[in-house]
């Protein structure tokens, strides 16, 4: 019998523009797809309830016959390669801090002990180390590192999906991941909002362009319009490749596809700032702001959680984002602001919520993403910029379409006055069958009173 390929899967859950894939298929030995699911070595960074869910349906639609285990990796590894006399493994690169090393060790002992190793590109377009400053160090800001990135694109092609593969028969038994919730069942609205699978990514994409791209430099901001391509899932479990992306949008016009190419290139800026600033998800990059005096308010960050707040659109975002493992990123920014600015709450609650609720929860995204909104991290936005949740709603949601959406208590208001229900005259509030504090929460903070408390905590911190 011929000894397999292992192909350690992660999180490259595809058979298309798959490297490590194409090379071991290539090498015309059978291959044997091994996922493993290792929460202790990932620690507070074990998947979170929405990404699990997403994980369970990518690994059913995948079109390959995975062995699925679970417990740490370098055991599993042994005990496969023992079992089937593998000499090979091959796996696609993680970029996050625990990962890094992880994979380090696990190639390092397996090396040792005469197994060939290979790992390959994959998750990021340009990978991490790969794009650096004229004197060799990092990029701190994302508009020189985006000018580097797109010089060196090029004309993308992307590797097939493989045919006729050989696939180990290797007679082992799967564990029970038991990664879908039970007690209770809420993913509901998960269920849905999506269809998981390499397919439904592909059918996304083509979608977008074909529909929304034209219009996307405009209707990205607005929450209640289908603007934006919701690739973001399927990006992070890797159901679909950012040069899958990138070359299917090479084929439209160049100045059709600028803002959105950013969005990659963004993606791409977050895994270079988390391979350079392994700390990022845990520390304050701007050393300052671990000093800053931020709240420990039980109450008021479970009333931001569960959308209870009083600003109607920041309360919309975090009943999206429950319902359906999503947000819309102009509002991923406002209730970072209000939670962060308006509560002065540390980033990393937020942080650790969205970890756990997003079905994107990519570590580097979201804790740069953090990081920028609080004002702490790389290339972040100037702390004194403070986002008036009811001006951001007005401007963003004009109609209350997607306020009316997810705070449904509020549908009967006039556009006027659904983003300042606690201004609405007595009348209108009775019209709309809306009772502040009893139908619907009264604001747990005045925002103004809140603006400045937040910049003179601020000026404070930098003058100490």
């Amino acid at each position: 019998m011929t000894a397999p390929i292992v192909l350690w899967l992660r999180d490259d859950l595809r058979t298309g523009d798959h490297p490590a894939l194409h090379a071991a298929v290539s090498s015309g030995k059978p291959v044997l797809p091994l996922f493993i699911l290792d929460d202790a070595a990932a620690g507070a960074w074990r998947a979170g309830g929405a990404a699990r869910w997403w994980l369970h349906h990518a690994l059913e639609a995948l079109e390959m016959p995975v062995l699925r285990r679970e417990g740490d990796s370098a055991t599993i590894l042994d005990e496969v390669i023992e079992a089937t006399g593998a000499d090979t493994v091959f796996w696609t690169r993680r970029y996050e801090p625990f990962a890094i090393g992880q994979d380090r060790k696990i190639k390092a002992d397996l090396k040792a002990r005469g197994i060939r190793v290979a790992s390959f590109p994959g998750r990021t377009l340009f990978e991490p180390f790969g794009i650096r400053q004229k004197n060799g160090g990092p990029y701190k800001v994302f508009t020189p590192y985006f000018r580097q990135w797109q010089s060196g694109l090029g004309h993308l092609v992307c590797l097939p999906r493989p045919d006729a593969t050989r696939w180990s028969d290797h007679g082992l038994d799967n564990d029970d991941l038991r990664l879908l919730p039970t007690a209770p069942d809420w993913a509901g609205g998960l269920r849905e909002s999506w269809r998981v699978s390499e397919e439904a990514a592909r059918e996304r994409l083509d979608a977008f362009v074909e529909e929304a791209l034209d219009s996307y430099a405009k209707d990205r901001d607005f929450p209640a319009i289908a603007g934006v391509s919701r690739l973001s899932p399927f990006l992070h479990a890797g159901l679909i490749s950012p040069r899958q992306i990138v070359a299917r949008l090479q084929m439209v016009e160049d100045e059709r596809t600028f803002a959105y190419l950013r969005q990659i290139a963004w993606r791409d800026f977050a895994a270079h700032c988390l391979f350079h600033n392994p700390a990022m998800p845990e520390t304050s990059l701007r050393a300052g702001f671990e000093a800053f005096p931020w709240r420990d308010d039980a109450e008021r960050l479970r009333a931001w959680q569960e959308g209870r707040t009083g600003f109607p659109v920041v309360d919309a975002g975090m009943r999206e984002l429950w319902q359906t493992g999503y947000m819309h990123n102009r509002v991923r920014m406002l209730t970072g602001s209000f939670l962060t600015k308006n509560l002065m709450i540390h980033w990393r609650s937020g942080l650790e919520w969205f970890h756990d609720t997003l079905v994107d929860a990519d570590l580097a995204n979201n804790s740069m993403g953090w990081q920028w909104v609080a004002g702490s991290g790389i290339d972040a936005a100037p702390y004194f910029r403070i986002f008036n949740p009811t001006v951001q709603g007005e401007r963003f949601d004009p109609n209350g379409d997607y306020v009316r959406r997810f705070v449904p208590e509020l549908a009967r208001l006039p556009a006027e006055w659904i983003h300042k229900p606690a201004d609405a005259p007595a009348d209108v509030l009775d019209r709309a069958d809306v009772r502040l504090g009893a139908s619907y929460p009264s604001p747990i903070v005045d925002h103004a009173t809140a603006r400045n408390r937040a910049l003179e905590a601020f000026r404070n911190m930098k003058a100490s």
